[in-house]
């Protein structure tokens, strides 16, 4: 695509005003090698804004397994309650080996991120407690609604566990 030589200043401007056009206006820049007129400032922003949501979209997956792996553990009432968090933890997974092998250096960021992982996935245990449907086995369990208190403060589940532990065939082959 070309585009009309836009000045540094308007280019700085597009970066509110139009910003599909300031990222065609500033990859037409480097591919030109006109580096001087880039707007580094906004460049830089947006790549560090990337890789930040690349680790957020990880630690999500990561805490919906943590709270499927942990349900199916603790609150799992009969044989035919939670194949659904089984669904739930398989698309995840696969999502999870989608980004790792994108960006590798990921795996490695995000085993740091295991408990805020683990803390997203207690607000979504206690949220769950809260739906009517559960209200019951809140009372089973806890006595009341639970709070983030009634759960462990540390991660029961490993990094690795995250990424391969299946608890649903701990009584079966592999």
């Amino acid at each position: 695509m070309t585009t009309k030589t836009v000045s540094k200043e308007e280019l700085k401007s597009l970066y509110e005003k139009d910003f599909y056009r300031w990222i065609i206006e500033n990859v037409e820049l480097l591919k030109n090698k006109e580096f001087d007129l880039v707007d580094w400032d906004n460049v830089i922003e947006e790549l560090e804004s990337m890789g930040r949501s690349e680790l957020r979209s990880v630690i999500s997956f990561m805490a919906v397994i943590l709270e499927h792996l942990y349900k199916w553990e603790n609150f799992r009432e009969n044989e035919n309650m939670g194949d659904s968090w089984i669904d739930s933890i398989d698309n995840a997974r696969t999502e999870l080996d989608y980004l790792f092998s994108d960006s590798p250096s990921l795996r490695r960021k995000v085993q740091e991120g295991v408990d805020l992982a683990w803390k997203n996935a207690v607000k979504r245990l206690v949220r769950w407690f809260e739906k009517p449907l559960n209200e019951k086995l809140a009372k089973k369990y806890f006595g009341k609604l639970p709070t983030e208190k009634n759960f462990p403060e540390k991660c029961p589940y490993s990094f690795d566990d995250i990424l391969n532990y299946k608890p649903w065939k701990k009584n079966s082959e592999e």
